[in-house]
């Protein structure tokens, strides 16, 4: 049978249509910006000034320095220091990526792999060729290496991710199934699910897969840190976004946090955007914590301490706003009720417009949670 124009038309103007590619709006623009997050980030890594030092101090050296510099072009940043202990030191506060120690024998190239193991062998790269046209050969050596258990140091990113769809799919659940709870107490089970999503990040890197030999006690409040940073600010977004909060907590905590984060590739070997996100964004305070408090001595770690602090304390104000709304809006309410309903017929409890709003509620509360699966 021939199916006639107008029930086309009447099928698009369905609300139940209408409603559910409302619905694939979210997973779509999820696909596109995955795409364009990842790939972008991820596919080409190159360098882009890639901090490296050739050690010695005669006019030779400035020389070799020079040349280097003048053959990578923008890919390298190519500075001298006086001697290796020196270039040791700024591999440990991750100022340089490598440093190459030209020598009568056979030259050296000192990296520090626990800082990108990525970075160290595209050093590696860069040089071994600069030694070969020497006639020598290059002698790698490693002053921060990983754990045996973390051989290419990128457990810290996975972990990462791991802490990152604990926090954020716990906002669907508190702005969802919690959406009658007061401000409150939900920001009182952020802390309490914080904690929590900490202390499973701490026993999956220590007894579980051990990434970390030590300092699980710090670990786990940095991870506290980071993961409450996420929950206030998905708590506080949710009273104005609502089903739309899923996909801005993708977009801030997936897109933009796993691919400026580090964890893979280090802001040089990126483009100039996730280079640049890499300096203050969340994801990457804690990875780049978490290899200070590892490998380097803490050195470096108050910086990336204060960078969770500062996304804890934005999201503490969007919470702060969120709960001034919400009372507003529940005074308006108030104020707005006896109009709704004539004083001749008074709204029972559980009447049926009571009943009706409540499965509206369930409703929406049951596809948040439902599209909150897509992360």
């Amino acid at each position: 049978m021939p199916i006639k124009g107008g029930s086309v038309v009447t099928g698009l103007r369905s609300p139940a249509l209408r409603h559910v590619l409302t619905h694939l709006v979210t997973p779509l623009l999820m696909c596109l910006g995955m795409g364009l997050a990842y790939m972008g980030a991820f596919v080409t890594p190159e360098p882009h000034h890639l901090p490296v030092a050739v050690v010695g101090s005669g006019a030779e050296t400035k020389v070799f320095a020079q040349t280097v510099k003048d053959a990578a072009g923008g890919k390298l940043d190519v500075r001298t220091v006086a001697t290796r202990a020196e270039a040791v030191g700024l591999l440990r506060s991750r100022d340089i990526t490598g440093a190459y120690v030209p020598g009568t024998g056979s030259p050296e190239l000192v990296v520090a792999t626990a800082a990108s193991d990525m970075g160290a062998t595209a050093v590696e790269k860069v040089f071994t060729p600069v030694a070969a046209r020497q006639g020598e050969v290059l002698k790698v050596t490693d002053v921060a290496p990983t754990v045996a258990d973390d051989p290419t140091g990128q457990g810290l990113f996975f972990l990462l991710i791991a802490l990152s769809i604990g926090s954020y799919a716990s906002v669907a659940a508190l702005g969802a199934a919690g959406a009658e709870l007061p401000l409150r107490i939900r920001a009182l089970l952020a802390v309490g699910v914080s904690a929590v999503v900490g202390a499973i990040g701490a026993l999956l890197a220590g007894p579980v897969f051990h990434l970390a030999h030590h300092d699980l006690a710090s670990l786990w409040g940095v991870a506290w840190l980071y993961s409450a940073g996420i929950l206030f600010i998905g708590v506080g977004l949710h009273t104005f976004l609502k089903r739309w909060t899923t996909l801005a907590m993708m977009v801030l905590f997936v897109m933009l946090n796993f691919t400026s984060s580090g964890g893979l590739f280090r802001p040089e070997l990126q483009n100039g955007f996730f280079g640049a996100l890499h300096s203050f964004w969340n994801g990457a305070g804690f990875v780049e914590g978490i290899r200070s408090l590892l490998y380097f001595g803490r050195d470096g770690l108050s910086g990336d301490i204060g960078t969770l602090v500062v996304w804890l304390v934005v999201g503490l104000l969007v919470t702060a706003v969120a709960g001034a709304v919400e009372r507003g809006r529940a005074r308006k309410a108030v104020r707005e009720e006896p109009a709704l309903v004539p004083p001749e017929e008074p709204e029972r409890h559980g009447g049926p417009r009571e009943r009706e709003r409540e499965a509206a509620r369930e409703r929406e509360a049951a596809e948040e949670l439902e599209e909150s699966v897509v992360v």
